[in-house]
């Protein structure tokens, strides 16, 4: 069992990806209200060795040796990637001991006016970073960020790495009704998206329960008519939560056991962890088609959210 490594994970986007967590649970820039790994604990935006490169390259060593390629390299986790210092090193070391399997970075974007942040994601093959707000009261709203950040700075910062970076740069944009989804936020965005010039703009909303209650996700019909007023031929709305079972990493022996777990008994997302060993955002891909079968439901108690299975 690895502890910074986990998957492969069925990802809608980048297939059979193997995820590399380089920041503990839940350090990040943004507390975002709709955040699937639940409230941030740790709200910084200071750059550190969080996860020892030693240790992280280890387990890429131990996997390589013992495992089949992934279809992707995938930092992500339960916080921040980027805030971690060492992690151009780690990118490197994947690119210098493997025959090239891709990498990506998913991001919130919030360090990209850090030349240094910059300089180390040259290398990856495609950077998806975050940007659900252009407009500074909707950014407050619905990113909940570390008192330093400013809208201005973050796209700045997206259009430099535009500008130095040649790889694919995939952003995603999370509307949350009644939050970011007003014209003001909307327009400001299509004028930040013309200026950064990523290859996809990709919309999306809620599967499940976020960090925060009432908020809920966008329909179908208030997605596309953000795409008809955005007008921009890079946009598209991302798949639904059932194509992820399609995906040859999708397991079903670990659909099985978190179902089985949820049967014996209502669980947190910090109960399935501890019980099955698997990380948070592994949990969480299976949760989402759970809950799309409607296999399982999630209720909000004083302990937290708890899944449980439907009466019949």
């Amino acid at each position: 069992m690895y502890q910074y490594l986990f998957g492969p994970v069925p990802s809608r986007r980048l297939g059979m990806s193997l995820g590399v967590d380089l920041v503990p649970h839940k350090v990040c820039s943004l507390n975002c209200v709709y955040c699937e790994c639940g409230k941030t604990t740790r709200l910084t935006t200071e750059r550190k060795e969080y996860i020892p490169y030693d240790a992280v390259v280890k387990e890429i060593e131990h996997y390589l040796q013992n495992n089949p390629n992934p279809d992707y390299f995938t930092f992500s986790g339960s916080g921040e990637p980027t805030l971690n210092s060492r992690l151009g090193d780690v990118l490197r070391f994947i690119k210098d001991h493997t025959n090239n399997i891709p990498v990506a970075v998913l991001t919130n974007g919030t360090l990209l006016h850090d030349p240094q942040v910059r300089h180390e994601l040259l290398s990856a093959d495609v950077v998806l970073p975050s940007l659900d707000a252009a407009e500074e009261l909707a950014f407050i709203k619905v990113n909940r960020p570390h008192r330093s950040l400013k809208v201005p700075d973050m796209i700045q910062g997206l259009i430099d790495f535009r500008k130095e970076y040649k790889g694919k740069i995939w952003l995603e944009v999370l509307i949350i009704p009644g939050i970011n989804d007003h014209n003001d936020n909307l327009i400001a965005l299509k004028k930040a998206f013309e200026q950064i010039n990523p290859d996809e703009i990709q919309l999306n909303t809620l599967d499940r329960p976020g960090a925060v209650e009432n908020i809920r996700a966008a329909t179908h019909q208030e997605m596309q008519r953000i795409v008809d007023f955005w007008d921009l031929p890079q946009v598209k709305i991302i798949a639904s939560a059932p194509d992820r079972k399609k995906i040859v990493s999708y397991r079903t022996d670990t659909e099985t056991a978190i179902l089985e777990t949820i049967k014996r008994r209502p669980c947190t997302l910090t109960d399935l962890q501890n019980i099955l060993g698997l990380h948070i955002n592994e949990i969480n891909k299976y949760l989402d088609v759970l809950e799309h079968e409607q296999k399982v439901i999630s209720v909000q108690e004083k302990r937290g959210l708890f899944y449980k299975v439907p009466s019949s």
